[in-house]
């Protein structure tokens, strides 16, 4: 009971204290204090937004270098390229017949091949004809063979109409490479993987001429000509054969066709990230695919230049309206073989998209005029040898 009387007393008792005292005492205020809370918050914010920035920048640099070949090589589209057939374009193929062939790269890669005959000239024989030819056709990074047979199969129609006045007979065998990964072939596409494959196919035509030689009544078993055609990153594996070792005995490089091509993935970082502030085309040290036409055209150089048969001929094929690869990048090929001695040539087709060079009248006739040209030149060397 007494003990509650005091704490009542103490409850209502004020303590008085000096006005010195009091003056310096201070009571924290609850306004000054909340809004210390919402300025580091303000700060905060930018902090944590430009670490998850960077973050995700880093992290797409990281999926750029890691899936580069998915990036590049991209056999999956359009979702049907694996299931289309030969036949599906029968009724656009302007008479030409093709076939599809099976071929073993180095590693045991099985690939497929597209092929076709051609006889040309008047005196059509395909036994024994005066000059052998071989073109070898590396496709873009896209879709598969087959869509691609009609274009081709025009241009060749249009370069046996070239050869009707030609004297001499000649065979000609068109052979489209399937790079593994891509239409029916096995494996998954890489630069590296892309050079056996390109092996594999020269491996191919020397043997498919080492037997319709022996076939020839004549005995005749003179190396045959063989043309390199490129589109776009076919240009490039056109151009890593070339530089890779010299043809097979029985075989003779005569040209190359580079059709809107590039001077090397690492220029093509460049073009489509120009940018400064993006971080794409400094990543250039970790690329696994390079397909650099430009140093090629220097190992092509030194590899042909001490050769009796010279130095192969360039056929540079440009769009005019290509929306992918600038022209300069074309010009700069032009340059670089104009200063390397190599012989060269370059059209442009007007009007051209990337991809349809071949589709537009302009761009086949430039092929086949040049092909013809190519082949009535081997057939006069042959006679002379």
């Amino acid at each position: 009971m007494l003990h509650r009387r005091a704490a009542s007393r103490l409850q209502y008792h004020r303590i008085c204290l000096p006005s010195s005292i009091v003056s310096h005492v201070h009571i924290p205020r609850t306004p000054l204090f909340k809004r210390c809370l919402h300025v580091e918050g303000l700060a905060l914010a930018p902090v944590v937004f430009s670490g998850l920035l960077v973050s995700l920048w880093t992290w797409k640099c990281f999926m750029m270098v890691v899936f580069q070949n998915k990036i590049i090589y991209m056999p999956g589209l359009p979702p049907n390229s694996r299931w289309e057939k030969i036949n599906d374009y029968k009724d656009r193929l302007a008479g030409i017949s093709w076939r599809e062939e099976r071929v073993r790269a180095a590693d045991g890669t099985d690939l497929a091949l597209c092929v076709a005959d051609l006889e040309l000239g008047p005196k059509r024989n395909l036994c024994s004809p005066d000059t052998s030819f071989y073109i070898l056709y590396f496709q873009g990074n896209a879709s598969s063979i087959p869509p691609r047979l009609p274009d081709l199969s025009f241009t060749l129609s249009m370069l046996k109409r070239e050869m009707t006045t030609e004297q001499r007979s000649a065979r000609c065998t068109v052979v489209c490479l399937s790079y593994r990964g891509y239409w029916t072939s096995r494996g998954r596409p890489t630069e590296k993987g892309l050079r056996l494959d390109s092996a594999a196919a020269v491996g191919w035509i020397s043997r498919m001429h080492q037997l319709t030689s022996s076939e020839d009544p004549r005995g005749v078993r003179s190396p045959a000509e063989v043309v390199l055609w490129g589109q776009s990153i076919g240009a490039g594996v056109a151009t890593n054969l070339a530089a890779e070792k010299p043809m097979p005995e029985n075989l003779r490089l005569n040209s190359l066709i580079l059709e809107t091509p590039f001077t090397s993935i690492r220029a093509m970082l460049e073009v489509l990230y120009p940018q400064k502030w993006l971080p794409y085309k400094y990543l250039w040290p970790f690329l696994r695919n390079h397909l650099d036409s430009w140093n090629n055209l220097k190992l092509i150089a030194n590899i042909y230049s001490a050769k009796s048969s010279g130095t192969p001929e360039i056929l540079i094929l440009q769009a005019a309206k290509d929306e992918l690869v600038p022209a300069e990048l074309s010009q700069q090929l032009y340059e670089r073989c104009v200063e390397l001695q190599i012989p060269i040539r370059k059209a442009s087709v007007n009007g051209a998209f990337h991809n349809d060079t071949m589709f537009r009248t302009e761009g086949r006739r430039v092929v086949s005029q040049f092909l013809a040209h190519k082949i009535k030149d081997a057939g006069t060397a042959d006679t002379k040898s």
